[in-house]
Order: C-alpha cells, then structure tokens, then sequence
C-alpha cells in the first residue's frame, strides 16, 4: 500500500477511529475510577558498626562491613522475623506473605541506607505499618542477626531510622491521567487495527486505482452518485446542468476520441452484474452523444431484462427480436427521442434464445445498417458474468465498454467480466466508474466546482445566458436613463 492508500483508509473510517479512542478513553477514566486509590508511606534507615576509639582502619573495615550486610538485610525485611511482631503490635489481618507483598525495600548502591515503603489503602495506616517495620527491623537485627557473645554486651551493628515516615496526603495510585491516556491509545490502536482489516478483507471497487490495479485499460469517466437515480433516470435531459450530467458529458467526450480507426462506431455497454448502473449509462450517454449534432441509435440489446424502454418512456413491444426473425424492418422498429437525432431501437419480445438471436447473421446484417446510417450505436448488454450475450454482440462490434458501481462491484467480479471478454476475443475498451461517492476519499471530483460553461440539449450555454442576461440588464438601465432625461 502506497502512502495516499494509508490516507484514503484514515479518510473512510475517522469516524471509527475517532469512536473507539473516545470509548478507551472513556474506559480508561472508568477503570481509575473504580479503583481504590493506595497511598505509600517510606521510611529510610541507616546501618553501621560500633567503632568506638578505633582506629582509622577499623572505621574503614566496619563500613565496609555494613555496605556487605545492608544487601542480606534488605531481604530480611519482608520476612516473618520483622512483619511478625508488626501484625501483632498493630492488630492487622493481613498474614506475612499479605504484607509483605504491600512491603518493598530497596538500598541505593554503594551506600549503607535502606529505603523502606508501605503501599496501603489508608495513608494513616501506611506510615504507621512503615515505622513498626522499622522498629522491628532493629530489633530483629540488633537482637537476633547480630546477638552479642555475651548479655551484658551490645550488638556490633546499629540501626538508626534517619527518616520516619508521615502519612502522605496524596494517593500514588491510579494515575488517573495515565490510565486516560493508556486507554485512548488502546482504542486509538483499535480503530486503526479495525479500519485496516476492514481495507483488507474489502473486496469491492471504490477508486480508479482498484480499477488500475486490476487492468491497463483506460477508465473512460466517472459517474456521480444519484439517490434519485431511479426516479429520475435520464439525468442528462433531466436536469442538464446537474455535474452527474456533466459527468456523462465528459464519458461522451473520451468516447469521441476513443479508437478512432475508420469504421462505424458500434459499441457495446455491459457490466459484470446487475444493478450496476450500465442501462443508464448507455441511455445518458446516447442522449449526450445526440447533444453534439451526431446521429445515435440506442439498442436495447438486453433481451433477457430489457429497460432502455421503459427508461426513456416508449413503446417497446415492437423491436429488435422483432427486426432479427424478420417480421418487421429495422427502420421501421426505430423510434425518434426527443428533439435531436437520437434513435431508439427497444429489445422487443422476450426471446427463449437470446443468444443464439444476438449471434445469429441477421444481427449481423442489424448492426450494418446501422453502422452506415448513424454515427454512433450503442447497445446496452446483460451482464457478463451473469449471461454470454454481452461478449456474443461484442465480438460484431468495436468493443465492449463495461459499467463498475463504486462500492458493489467485487473485485473479482471484475476480473471475472475481463476474463469472459479476454476468453471471446473481444476488445475491452475502458471502464466507467458509477455510482461513485461526490464527497470523501473515493469521490471522483464532482460537485466540487461548478463549470464555466454547461451546455443544455438545445444547445445554448450557461455562459450565453449570462451574456445575454447583462446585456439585457444594461438596456433597460439605458432606457431608464432615457427616460429621465
């Protein structure tokens, strides 16, 4: 994955992301929230050995002597010798092994001194617990470990608390602002987990740079997304300055320039499933096609699941099943749209061998007629992978051009479509992208700006009604200037 495919996850699922690092962050402060806050209470004890009137040697060997016992006496600490007395004195329930893991001693190195600290729930309690272990600890030392030869004498080494300690009015944990932090990254690392996975096992087309990755043929044109595509399906003719219906307008101009090679230009537009928006596709394109002044002839080569019919609102029981068995002429089965020339020939009755029909030479003999007399003929095919009809026509013509939905298509549904065609011998001659998002990572552009100059169908621009409107505005302001003089 390139950096702007990192990018383009990020753009598709922050709300995601943004969602799970607010929870964990949540999360977070509700789990220092529920815990109990622990205070630790430290006391600080200072070893060393009876020298007095020795000599400067004598004082050098017994620090040494306390720098090798103060490790072994840091053990002692937590052992039933010093925490035994404790429980007694202060009347704790906790056994040895229960206090000693709320008891930690430490000695910095090189020194004599031994840091001891009580981690409890109450700060009273824990520097109460800090220094009976202190007193007990001496004890234990200078009494046990270290019990002189004889009664009367006195124990060679000395324990003396340097530092006792105090109730601490600060807890030391939870660290609430860690424990945030914590949380929001882990909900931070989440979402990002979650939005890669979800790129990864998503199988279906969004970009342009799916479609590249999948062929080297050229993507002819994106189509902006419609909700009221279904109602309004003719967008072209609908509302002509729409960008969806610019967008067409830009299909229609990379169609012009398409395989320029002499010949009629006969086209088919397939797609790899249903619902993919190539009916509408052919049918806005035919109109935009007949915009220019060309002449257009739309073939309804759908014979299974026709709609061009339906779509541009003729009659369409009469039409090309009816011209291929040779009950009627195909001049006679063409319908004029609209006020340009644009030519509309329905698939007629449903055939039960719409294959056979589209393979057979009387389509032949359809499409040379038509080649010779129109500019250009388009044919709106069943899906490919669905039927074989789209590659059978599609071998009499140029090409095929096939119709992916952003965000339906699979992937492999596309390669499925390019394998059927690639197997048939018939040429692939772009893609057009429908269906694509006017507004995030995988919008193709549309709606983003407004075009300087939008043609209508009756050929006027936006641009001559501007220039028409000022200068309509500046001959009344001359007639009422007129008029006051």
């Amino acid at each position: 994955m390139e950096l702007r495919d990192y990018v383009r996850v990020l753009h598709r699922n922050w709300i995601l992301i943004l969602v799970l690092m607010v929870l964990g962050l949540a999360g977070g402060a509700g789990y220092a929230a529920l815990q109990q806050p622990k205070y630790v209470a430290s006391t600080q004890l200072y070893v060393s050995v009876r020298t007095e009137g020795a000599a400067t040697g004598d004082l050098v060997q017994g620090t040494t002597f306390a720098r090798q016992m103060v490790t072994s006496y840091v053990d002692v600490v937590g052992t039933a010798l010093v925490l035994e007395p404790v429980i007694d004195e202060l009347g704790l329930d906790d056994s040895v092994s229960g206090l000693s893991s709320r008891v930690t001693a430490t000695t910095p190195l090189n020194t004599v001194l031994i840091d001891v600290s009580v981690t409890d729930g109450d700060p009273e309690q824990a520097a109460a617990i800090a220094n009976a272990v202190a007193v007990s600890f001496q004890d234990a030392v200078q009494k046990t470990l270290e019990q002189p030869a004889t009664e009367d004498a006195v124990s060679p080494v000395r324990i003396t608390v340097t530092e006792p300690a105090i109730a601490s009015s600060t807890p030391t944990s939870p660290n609430v602002r860690l424990l945030i932090i914590l949380g929001g990254i882990i909900g931070l690392a989440l979402g990002l987990g979650i939005a890669m996975l979800r790129t990864v096992l998503d199988n279906r087309i969004h970009t342009l740079h799916d479609i590249e990755a999948l062929t080297d043929r050229p993507v002819l044109g994106g189509i902006a997304y419609d909700p009221d595509a279904t109602k309004r399906p003719l967008i072209v003719h609908a509302d002509p300055r729409s960008p969806r219906a610019e967008s067409f307008r830009s299909l229609r101009t990379n169609l012009q320039f398409l395989n320029l090679d002499s010949g009629p230009r006969i086209f088919v537009v397939s797609s790899a499933g249903p619902g993919e928006g190539k009916s509408t596709t052919t049918a806005n394109l035919a109109i935009a096609l007949a915009e220019t002044g060309a002449r257009v002839a739309l073939v309804d080569g759908d014979l299974r699941l026709p709609r061009v019919a339906d779509y541009l609102g003729i009659e369409g029981g009469v039409g090309l099943t009816d011209v291929l068995i040779g009950r009627v002429d195909v001049a006679d089965a063409l319908q004029k749209w609209g006020t340009s020339d644009l030519y509309v020939l329905p698939s007629g009755q449903v055939p039960p061998n719409p294959s056979e029909l589209l393979g057979s030479a009387a389509m032949d003999q359809v499409l040379t007629s038509l080649g010779d007399y129109f500019d250009y003929v388009l044919i709106d095919a069943p899906p490919l992978l669905l039927v074989t009809d789209a590659a059978v026509v599609g071998s009499k013509t140029r090409g095929v051009i096939l119709a992916a939905a952003s965000g339906k298509t699979k992937k492999q549904e596309l390669s499925g479509a390019l394998r059927a065609l690639e197997n048939a011998g018939v040429q692939m001659l772009g893609v057009v992208v429908t269906m694509l998002p006017t507004k995030g990572p995988d919008s193709y552009g549309y709606g983003s700006y407004t075009y300087g100059s939008t043609h209508d169908l009756d050929g006027e621009t936006s641009t001559d009604r501007r220039k028409a409107k000022k200068a309509k505005k500046a001959k009344s302001a001359k007639k009422r200037e007129t008029a006051r003089a």
